[in-house]
């Protein structure tokens, strides 16, 4: 019975032993197959280089400088090679002396670790014109790899910086969001360089190579390329933008140069910045500099300044009131007062405007009409008159983080402070001050209507590749509102041209151009203030903005130019040259065809 026992105990483990045998030698053959190609085969990933930016004349505003990046091999830093480590480092300091060896340990350390088997990037950037004399001898070191390094540059420094974004390097939410950042290590962080990132960025190529145990490759398997060199035309002109920065040197605000259909031509936000110090990191002292500024050169006030309109939204509402509760020569008396209340609204001309209609309330910028037409009209008819024109909405520009401005009424008052709302709100609102607030994108595309009849989508790509890109104006005003517009175009044309006009008196412009000033102030005036201080007897910050948005020629509109100087008065004045200007400057240079 006991050697049945034994034989039986021998046999059964003989088949385990058998069963076994055949599960690793044939069941998981495959497994281990893959498992052998995994320790044979690599997949490196390519990265991309980065698409660049024209402007309408194929000018280059951002470039990839070529250069190389620098990378260390792993595992240096235990004890048998420690030495060789800082001999490396020592080597690459004495040939670049720029290079900084704590920097460089600080990265190696960051990537360095047991299962990590590839080159770790030690120096993102050398300029190809200082590493091409040391780059045959540094080949010779087994433990660097000098790789091929492309980098932002904007030639054009400062020009048009807040359209034009600019890269940086990627964070850890940038490539959660983003896992090819991981790869570029760049990214857009602001403008068109944002906006269009994902398109400029590319794709990643694919790389498959067998290795050896040492993982040196033995043999290239597959070459995916990357998608690259993804170029992006813009509408602008850097000639026209350098020109608009001259004009506009020592002054905050904003400038427009837009065609009726939308094309942007040229745009800036002042003060500028060099958008190449943001490419490898900007100094404590310049970041310290330029955040402090109380002209904020880092806000892009195209579309993130939010600023009162002032006169400047009298022509939209002026075309809602003839449209609705008031008749197209409906008149007022202007004494240059108007009681409400405990209150007394005052017109911004000491002895009033006498008999005034609508033409005269807007070249004369009348408030008096616009405060006696608001109480008749009321703040409902006016807000989503104004709305349905673009305030208050995105302009849908290709821009990030456009913010959408306000247009009060009595349901937004109610929604965001709980309270209800007063008839001397919708008062200040008709004179474009109160709780108003636009961009000078829409203030820019709001003009547009006024010139054309259309609500036009301000954009700045013209090409992504080869498409072209021309989004449609939109259809929004009512089909009374159509066949009364030309009142409002011809009071516009008397701000610029009649010798009563706001405007006509600052304007020296070869082409005939239609506009509304606007003055914004940014302090109230108390009501026991018998007699206002004018504009230049104000401290700087205390002025009101300036605001001059016109079209141009008249007779057949093509451009827009809208301009807001920060603190700087009376619109007319201090816009009106800058505005003759550019409208010259286009003639010049055939962007106006007609005058």
């Amino acid at each position: 019975m006991r050697v049945k026992f034994l034989i039986f105990i021998f046999l059964s483990v003989a088949v385990a032993l058998l069963v076994r045998v055949y599960y690793l030698a044939i069941e998981s053959n495959s497994y281990y197959e893959k498992l052998s190609q995994n320790n044979t085969i690599k997949t490196e990933y390519i990265a991309p280089v980065r698409g660049e930016i024209l402007d309408r004349k194929n000018t280059p505003i951002a470039i990839n400088k070529l250069g190389f990046k620098i990378l260390l091999k792993p595992h240096l830093r235990g004890k048998k090679h420690i030495k060789e480590f800082e001999k490396e480092l020592d080597n690459l300091v004495k040939t670049f002396p720029k290079l900084d060896k704590k920097k460089m340990t600080r990265k190696y350390k960051r990537k360095d670790s047991f299962y990590n088997h590839d080159y770790i990037e030690i120096v993102d950037f050398i300029p190809y014109t200082e590493m091409m004399p040391h780059y045959p001898k540094l080949l010779l070191h087994d433990n660097l790899q000098i790789l091929p390094a492309p980098k932002r540059y904007y030639p054009f420094k400062e020009v048009a910086s807040h359209v034009i974004g600019y890269v940086s390097k990627a964070n850890k939410k940038d490539i959660q969001n983003d896992p090819l950042l991981e790869l570029i290590g760049y990214t857009g962080k602001n403008g068109i360089e944002r906006y269009y990132n994902t398109y400029l960025e590319g794709e990643a190529g694919k790389r498959i190579v067998q290795v050896n145990a040492n993982n040196q490759v033995i043999k290239e398997l597959k070459h995916t390329p990357p998608v690259e060199n993804r170029k992006l035309t813009l509408n602008i002109d850097m000639d026209l933008q350098r020109f608009i920065a001259e004009k506009f040197q020592g002054k905050a605000g904003a400038v427009i140069v837009m065609k009726t259909d939308g094309a942007i031509l040229a745009a800036s936000s002042f003060p500028e910045y060099d958008l190449n110090t943001f490419v490898s990191g900007i100094s404590k002292k310049e970041w310290i500099k330029l955040t402090t500024s109380l002209d904020k050169p880092f806000t892009n006030k195209l579309v993130n300044g939010l600023y009162p309109p002032g006169s400047t939204i009298k022509t939209g509402l002026g075309l809602i009131y003839i449209t609705t509760k008031l008749y197209p020569f409906w008149t007022v008396f202007c004494t240059a007062k108007m009681p409400l209340g405990k209150r007394v609204f005052r017109c911004w001309k000491h002895g009033g405007h006498g008999k005034t209609d609508i033409i005269k309330a807007i070249r004369e910028s009348c408030d008096d009409y616009f405060y006696k037409g608001s109480l008749k009209v009321g703040i409902k008819i006016m807000s989503e008159g104004l709305k349905r024109m673009g305030l208050g909405k995105k302009t849908g520009v290709d821009l990030p983080n456009e913010f959408i401005g306000t247009v009060p009424s009595r349901e937004w008052k109610m929604r965001k402070y709980g309270q209800p709302w007063y008839m001397g709100e919708t008062v200040n609102t008709s004179i474009g001050q109160g709780d108003m607030l636009v961009t000078p994108m829409q203030m820019a595309a709001f003009t547009a209507l006024m010139a054309t009849g259309k609500l036009p989508v301000p954009h700045f790509a013209k090409l992504i590749g080869k498409k072209p890109y021309n989004p449609k104006p939109k259809d929004v005003l009512t089909q009374k509102e159509k066949r009364r517009l030309p009142i409002i175009q011809k009071a516009m044309m008397q701000v610029c041209n009649n010798p009563a006009g706001t405007a006509a008196h600052y304007l020296h412009s070869k082409v005939k151009i239609a506009g509304k000033t606007g003055t914004a102030q940014v302090v109230g005036i108390k009501q026991d203030i018998q007699k206002r201080k004018l504009e230049h007897e104000l401290s700087y910050y205390s002025r009101s903005h300036a605001w001059f948005t016109t079209y141009g020629p008249y007779r057949h509109p093509q451009i827009i130019v809208t301009v807001l100087v920060e603190h700087g008065g009376h619109g007319g004045q201090a816009a009106g040259g800058i505005v003759s200007d550019i409208y010259n400057w286009l003639l010049e240079h055939n962007y106006i065809t007609r005058r």
